[in-house]
């Protein structure tokens, strides 16, 4: 909390947490709910823009936790949950400590607790003994769940871990082609998704000149975390809009990952 004061003080607008288990905050402390109560504290503290969650373990993702989304600014609606996999015997072998209903049914869960939360995952493939058909269950849930923002990965064996020594290793080469095949239904998810923007007024957050053209700024909504999503392209941004400002912009053009929105007014 004194660490968000002090980036606060110093004018920082968003802050994001980023674990590689966030819900696992406050487990050595004996708390129950941890990160819910740590998103309520900082939550209070004066003057924070944005405060977004990255990498909410799937089976911890509690009512309070979803309570404190569900709250409002300055946490923003949006999520990452690394779900993995939906083929219960994949998720065992990964030892992930949850079964393939879980995980299926974690999109619509998260949805009806906070209506409009964006959410993102990461799916592995690849994995020793995902077999074919696995595979197709996991790209039928790719895209019935209609994932806003989500990374996928062939499984790579490292020395010194036990999936090295699993059964059923799928070749390399197969796993590779998995994982172009599920990006590229989840690129098709993606752009059916930001096709709803056209014609919408967004919120963005500036953060400079896009690296696209010198005539358009960059920024990105609260739906997309930095880095790791996309953003939205500014057209007729004003030169002395510096970065950090939120400004209302119109989208006008919309592409897989990426929106592209006219500048309407500064907000205050």
């Amino acid at each position: 909390i004194a660490e968000v004061e002090h980036l606060v003080a110093a004018g920082v607008f968003e802050v994001n947490l980023v674990a590689q288990d966030l819900t696992a905050y406050g487990r050595d402390l004996g708390l129950r709910s941890g990160l819910a109560r740590l998103v309520g504290d900082l939550s209070r503290v004066r003057g924070l823009g944005w405060l977004r969650l990255l990498y909410a373990y799937p089976s911890e993702v509690d009512d309070a936790l979803l309570a404190v989304l569900a709250a409002g600014p300055p946490v923003v609606p949006y999520l990452d949950v690394p779900v993995q996999h939906v083929d219960d015997g994949v998720l065992r072998a990964m030892r992930r400590g949850y079964g393939g209903a879980l995980a299926r049914a974690l999109p619509a869960r998260l949805r009806e607790a906070v209506p409009g939360i964006f959410l993102r995952t990461t799916f592995l493939v690849g994995h020793p003994g995902e077999t074919e058909a696995a595979f197709e269950a996991l790209l039928a849930h790719v895209t019935e769940a209609a994932y806003d923002h989500a990374g996928g990965f062939a499984f790579s064996p490292e020395p010194g871990t036990a999936e090295i020594e699993l059964p059923d290793p799928v070749p390399p080469k197969v796993a590779a082609k998995r994982a172009d095949r599920l990006m590229r239904r989840q690129r098709l998810v993606s752009r059916k998704a930001l096709r709803r923007w056209l014609r919408q007024p967004v919120t963005v957050l500036v953060e400079g000149r896009s690296p696209e053209s010198d005539l358009l700024g960059v920024g990105r909504h609260a739906g997309q975390a930095p880095e790791v999503d996309g953003v939205v392209h500014l057209a007729d941004l004003p030169a002395d809009v510096p970065p950090g400002t939120l400004v209302r912009a119109r989208v006008e053009q919309t592409s897989d990952y990426d929106l592209v929105a006219r500048f309407e007014a500064r907000l205050p």
